[in-house]
Order: structure tokens, then C-alpha cells, then sequence
């Protein structure tokens, strides 16, 4: 009853010139510009502002810089937010012209995953999932992308996206696809980091099975489980909207900004469907689990039931005759008897033995 285990090959189903632009995506927000930021600096509100051109990273710039680099051949901007409030995004709203109920969307959080487009922009929204001392922590990481820029922002505190930025930048010929590209390094990452939760999940299935049957586990077990069925239906929920989305983004009418990096989207939907499955999985034995440790407490039940029924049974037989001798008969002859008393306790004790020999036997006591 052990769970599918995921190959332990690395998750490349990209290109191996695109093994660089692998990263870690943020919880909550838009998340296409990411953070080369320590811990220490996700408390502000702009992780990153960037200018790029041909792939190649130019500088950072000041927000109040952007318009002077949009709509420039070959060039874009990706800037990377962290909890960002609402007079920020404002301002991010009107420099880059994002549709207000994607803004709406991206500040409010706890949104399901999705992709949705606004003419020549495209909005997506993906959920960041972790495991930290046995728990998992998501968040939400929103992207914007359009001709010319991209901007991330995610909520809540968690990894960020440095590792994302750098890989890209030292893969300038994949970052010329520009905010398409973006978007795919940090979708990528973000379904990277499942895999991790994924394996961390079948561990904890694993051990449980192990303790299934030791006797006086059950209550723990069933904790357990019930925790474990939590955990899997929180990471199907973040990864099959998202495969979802990734979907319209290589098949179909694949939107134009993304046209030159459809193959590439194409691989993030496929590590999601080996996520899905592999899910799947977890949550059937899971269910399993539950059904099996459920009948290893009837059984438990039903062997006390059969010793207190066994003893019940002994100690009636006793009950039995020392109520027949005590009634208050005048004619009772073994009452006269001078062995009376040692046979009547001779005869309930050799009955009782009988019976106690007789349920030991057939593994009841």
C-alpha cells in the first residue's frame, strides 16, 4: 500500500539550454519580476525594477523611470513587488495600464489559480506551495506581462524569486523572448517546488501504513491520515487549476505575446500532469489508509466484545448454580449433605474451568 513514488531524474522537461532559467516562485501577487533581495530586504514594497534589452539585463531603474523604456524594440521591464498596498499598485496600474479587476484580483489574494488575458496583456495567477516542519504554507504569486513589461507580486512572507532572475539573465538568449519568457521561469519554478511537497507527502503516507497495525495506534493514525487528506487536497487545488491555465498558453489560440515560447509551456503542463498524478495517488491510498485503519479498530472492538462476552458467559454458569442453591426450598437434600458445600463449588469451579479452556481455545480470551 506504498505510494507511486516520482522518478528521481531531475524535472527538465525543458530544453537544456532553458535548465538555467529554473527558479523559485513567491507566494501571492504578481509574480513576474523577481526579488534579488535576503529575506532581510522582502519587507519593501519593490523587490526589483529592471530594465532589459535583447535579453541582456541594462540597469535599474526607478518606477518613475518605466515610461522612458516601454514600447522600445527588444526592450522590457520587469519589476518585482512584495505585499504591495493598494496606492502602490495604483501607481503600478496606471504606468503599465492593467485592467483594474486584475488588480482587484491580485491584491485581495486567496484567488484560485488562473489565466486570463486583457487585449495585448495576459494575467496570471498561481498559488506557491511549501512544506516547513511538517506543515504547508502557500501563498499566491500573480503575474503581469504585456508588450514591454512585466510585474510580479506575491503575498505573504516565503521564497522569493532571486534565483529565477539570475538563471534568466545568464540565459540572454531565451530572455529576448521577453515577459513571455518570464512568466514561464517562474510558472516552472513554482511547479518545481511542488515536487519536494509531493515526495514529503508520500514519506508521510509511508510511515503511517508502517504504524497501521501496531496495536494502540489507530486514534494517532486516523489523525494522521485526516492531516495527510488536508495536505494532498490543498496542493491539487494549487496545481490542477494551474495546468488549467498553462494549457491555453501552447494549445489552441495560443495568446501572441506568448507564440515563441509555447513548447516551453508545454513542459510546465506536462510536470503538472505527473504532479496531478502523483497526487492522485497519494489521496486514493490515502483513502485506503483510512478504510484499513478504520477496520483495524472494529477488529479491536470485536476482540474485546468476544472476552467480555466470554467472561460474561463464565461467570453466568457460576451465577447460575449459586442461585439455584440458594433458593429457599424445603426439600432440598444436597443442602443436608455433609460434602454439599465442597461439591457445589467443585461442580461451579469445574464448570467454569471447562468454559475458560473452551474460549481459550477457540482465541477468544
Amino acid at each position: 500500500m506504498n505510494a507511486t513514488p516520482i522518478p528521481d531524474a531531475p524535472f527538465h522537461g525543458i530544453p537544456p539550454a532553458l535548465a538555467g532559467a529554473r527558479e523559485v516562485a513567491a507566494p501571492r501577487h504578481y509574480a513576474v519580476a523577481q526579488d534579488t533581495t535576503t529575506d532581510r530586504e522582502n519587507s519593501a514594497m519593490i523587490i526589483n525594477c529592471v530594465a532589459y534589452e535583447k535579453g541582456h539585463r541594462l540597469q535599474d531603474i526607478k518606477p518613475d523611470e518605466i515610461d522612458g523604456y516601454l514600447g522600445q524594440p527588444d526592450r522590457f521591464v520587469w519589476v518585482a513587488l512584495h505585499e504591495p498596498d493598494e496606492q502602490e499598485m495604483a501607481r503600478f496600474q496606471a504606468v503599465f495600464g492593467l485592467h483594474e479587476l486584475a488588480v482587484e484580483d491580485a491584491l485581495n489574494g486567496h484567488q484560485r489559480p488562473k489565466f486570463e488575458e486583457y487585449g495585448e496583456s495576459l494575467f496570471v495567477i498561481m498559488h506557491m506551495v511549501t512544506m516547513r516542519d511538517d506543515q504547508l504554507e502557500t501563498g499566491q504569486v500573480a503575474v503581469f506581462a504585456g508588450p514591454g513589461y512585466v510585474l510580479s507580486v506575491r503575498l505573504h512572507p516565503g521564497r522569493g524569486f532571486t534565483e529565477v532572475r539570475q538563471r534568466c539573465e545568464h540565459e540572454p538568449k531565451l530572455l529576448r523572448h521577453g515577459p513571455a519568457f518570464v512568466i514561464y521561469a517562474l510558472m516552472d519554478t513554482i511547479v518545481d517546488r511542488y515536487f519536494p511537497v509531493v515526495e514529503a507527502l508520500q514519506a508521510e503516507l509511508e510511515s503511517i501504513e508502517d504504524q497501521i497495525f501496531i496495536r494502540g495506534s489507530a486514534r494517532r493514525s486516523l489523525e494522521r491520515l485526516y492531516q495527510l487528506k488536508r495536505q494532498t487536497m490543498r496542493l491539487k487545488h494549487a496545481a490542477m487549476p494551474l495546468g488549467e491555465a498553462a494549457s491555453h498558453l501552447f494549445g489552441g489560440r495560443v495568446p501572441a505575446l506568448c507564440r515563441k515560447t509555447r513548447e516551453y509551456f508545454r513542459d510546465v503542463y506536462d510536470h503538472l500532469n505527473r504532479i496531478e498524478s502523483a497526487v492522485d495517488t497519494i489521496r486514493e491510498m490515502t483513502i485506503t489508509a483510512i478504510q484499513v485503519n478504520l477496520s483495524m479498530v472494529a477488529i479491536d472492538e470485536g476482540e474485546v466484545h468476544k472476552r467480555l462476552a466470554a467472561w460474561a458467559a463464565i461467570f453466568a454458569v457460576a451465577t447460575i448454580l449459586a442461585g439455584i442453591w440458594g433458593m429457599n426450598f424445603a426439600h432440598m437434600p444436597e443442602l443436608d449433605w455433609r460434602l454439599g458445600y465442597p461439591l457445589a463449588l467443585l461442580v461451579m469451579g469445574s464448570a467454569c474451568g471447562m468454559l475458560y479452556w473452551r474460549f481459550h481455545r477457540a482465541g477468544w480470551l
